[in-house]
């Protein structure tokens, strides 16, 4: 690691963080995203993420400390006070921001370690706080991955960051179109189980022991035709009160914990 140091908030580095943190565009041309935090960082890390630079506070985060987290040779940067405040997102962050290199999330990269494998497709999700959500319960339910179809903001939002706790480096992720995302489903095998209220039937009445992927939408549109035209089968969450949908994060919990369930939490 080479140590340096940064002290004005007007340098070039601290403004190309300021603009990933802010602009998706940025982060989609340059490739890079901001991560913030130890155990996002740990995360990242762990999910095998390139760390390209580390900046960290001294007062809040040593750099004995940040050498304990990262092993590799990464560009190691230590800032001041304004210039932490200026490219952190959150107050409390531990004093440390790394610049990592995205992956591609294609659908053809993804690898299954199940025969039968267990998959979460949400479709259209705009709202960061529910994607990030959406990705926590796959962690925790452990599938094989989580799917994007037509994607609104890109995976490497901050807000996606700071809400999934770090989750979207802990899942296998990939992205597509619909049709595309369909069409690799269909060529897998994998039955397609698609909460829509039309043509459905109970989620629990459903063997989930299959390779199953299970689709949800958002609370304001639903799912596209197009699921409903190839789905194995539509499926609905019974429910007793007054209104006919539930956050799409919630949705998508009860589902997937269904299907784990059924295989024994395997």
């Amino acid at each position: 690691m080479t140590n340096k140091q940064i002290t004005s908030t007007q340098n070039a580095l601290i403004k190309q963080i300021v603009l990933l943190k802010e602009k998706s565009r940025e982060r989609k041309k340059s490739g890079l995203f901001i991560i913030e935090g130890i155990r996002e960082m740990e995360l990242a890390i762990a999910g095998n993420y390139q760390i390209e630079t580390i900046l960290f506070y001294p007062e809040l985060f040593s750099e004995t400390q940040v050498r304990e987290v990262v092993q590799e040779t990464v560009n190691l940067i230590e800032i001041n006070k304004d210039v932490y405040q200026k490219i952190a997102y959150r107050e409390t962050t531990e004093g440390v921001v790394a610049i990592a290199r995205n992956k591609t999330n294609s659908i053809e990269n993804l690898v299954f370690r199940n025969e039968n494998p267990l998959i979460l497709i949400a479709e259209a999700p705009e709202k960061p706080g529910n994607i990030g959500a959406i990705l926590r319960t796959a962690d925790a339910a452990n599938v094989d991955a989580v799917i994007i179809a037509n994607p609104k903001t890109d995976l490497y939002n901050p807000n996606i960051i700071r809400s999934s706790v770090g989750c979207v480096f802990t899942n296998q992720i990939a992205t597509g179109s619909t049709q595309q995302i369909i069409d690799f489903l269909e060529d897998n095998d994998i039955n397609i189980y698609a909460a829509i209220l039309q043509e459905s039937v109970a989620y629990h009445t459903q063997d989930f022991t299959k390779a199953t992927a299970i689709v949800v939408g958002t609370e304001a549109t639903g799912l596209s035709q197009e699921w409903r035209d190839h789905a194995t089968q539509n499926i609905i969450i019974p429910m007793q009160g007054a209104i006919d949908s539930m956050n799409v994060s919630v949705a998508a919990g009860i589902l997937i914990f269904e299907a784990k369930r059924q295989r024994n939490f395997k």
